[in-house]
Order: structure tokens, then C-alpha cells, then sequence
């Protein structure tokens, strides 16, 4: 087995691991994180790919960076894998620009219905203001188009979505609410695998190189 273990960072949104604008904490990218770690350790994998749970606000910054992440990096040719949600999402893409650039190799970005670009959010959210410019091998984005919208789906729209088309590697709509994290990452997309899919098989390849 390769000895460059894998890290998996799950990045949550506004209101997710600490209350936004009195909201939350929902944990919506728990709901993502907890079927995938499952899978890793049903495939025996749990001592080989480490997976962390992060808020949106602990991935701006070099310190930040380098205690919650860099931190959890045995070294460059570790296979990093980004999942955002949200704002969460906006903020992975960014962290995928910065760890590429530093050295690192982010194999794979899954930004879930990202959420950035209104100045509302930009205002009230500790998040950098430039569009992101993400870098990895692989860019999944799944958008919520939900047939049935609910509060989540208006708050995404206020935030303002972030429209990527034409830039994603794979990008497709899914008939889910904004804050269904898991469903978005858990969902067969039109080939008939999920982002989740997609991400354990290149989690298997890579550690079992």
C-alpha cells in the first residue's frame, strides 16, 4: 500500500459549524462526511485516509491554514480531497489555489452548490472576495436545483450562487435543496455515480497504487 496516506477536509458553509447570523449549527457537510468515512473503513482503508471536519471560517489565512490543515499533511505527495458546500465551497475552491501553489496535490475539489459572489455574504462572512481560481486534477460541482425549494434554497439565492459553467471537470444539477449536503454529494449524478463515488474510487486507486 502507498504510504502517502490521503486527506479528506469536508468544509462546511454559513450556520454549519458555528451559527450564522443567529442560525445553525446544522452540520449540513456532516451528512456528506459520515457515509464516506463509513465506506473507508468498511474497505479497511480508516488508518490510511484521515478525513476532518472544517467550518468555512478556519480555512482563510495562513495560520489557519497551517494549524488545521497544513498541519494534518504527512507531506507534498499526499493526495489531498476538498469538499465544500456552500460557502464552504467557495472557500475550498480558494484553499485548492493555495495548497496547489504551496506544493501540495489536491487530487480532487467537489464544490456542492457554492454559494459567494453577493456582497451580503462577502460582508458578513470571513471569506476572501476574489473569485476563486481552483486548482486539482479533478473539479466536480454539483448544483441544487431543487423542484420544491425551501428557506435553504432562498438563502443560496440572497448569498448569491456562484456559476462556474464551463470551468468544472464534471458539473450537473441535482433535484435536492440547498442545504441537503448529503444528497448532493451522495446522489448518482447522470452517469449514474456520485461525487461520493467518484471520490471513494479515487481514494481506493490512489492508496492502493
Amino acid at each position: 500500500m502507498n504510504h502517502h496516506r490521503a486527506l479528506a477536509l469536508f468544509i462546511g458553509g454559513a450556520g454549519d459549524k458555528k451559527p450564522y447570523y443567529l442560525a445553525g449549527p446544522y452540520r449540513n457537510i456532516a451528512y456528506a462526511q459520515a457515509p464516506f468515512d463509513r465506506r473507508i473503513e468498511q474497505a479497511g482503508l480508516a488508518a490510511a485516509c484521515r478525513s476532518l471536519y472544517l467550518g468555512y471560517h478556519e480555512v482563510r489565512g495562513e495560520p489557519a491554514i497551517g494549524r488545521l490543515v497544513t498541519a494534518a499533511i504527512p507531506d507534498k505527495a499526499t493526495p489531498i480531497y476538498i469538499v465544500g458546500h456552500s460557502i464552504g465551497a467557495w472557500s475550498g475552491a480558494h484553499l485548492s489555489q493555495r495548497l496547489s501553489e504551496w506544493g501540495y496535490r489536491v487530487e480532487m475539489l467537489v464544490t456542492l452548490d457554492p454559494v459567494g459572489s453577493g456582497l451580503l455574504v462577502r460582508l458578513g462572512s470571513n471569506i476572501p472576495y476574489r473569485r476563486p481560481a481552483p486548482r486539482s486534477r479533478l473539479w466536480i460541482n454539483v448544483r441544487a436545483e431543487p423542484g420544491r425549494p425551501n428557506a435553504s434554497d432562498l438563502v443560496a439565492r440572497l448569498g448569491r450562487k456562484w456559476q462556474v459553467a464551463g470551468e468544472p471537470d464534471i458539473d450537473q444539477a441535482l433535484d435536492t435543496n440547498h442545504a441537503n449536503a448529503g444528497a448532493l454529494f451522495c446522489k448518482p449524478l447522470r452517469d449514474g455515480r456520485s461525487a461520493a463515488d467518484c471520490m471513494f474510487e479515487s481514494v481506493v486507486g490512489q492508496l492502493r497504487a
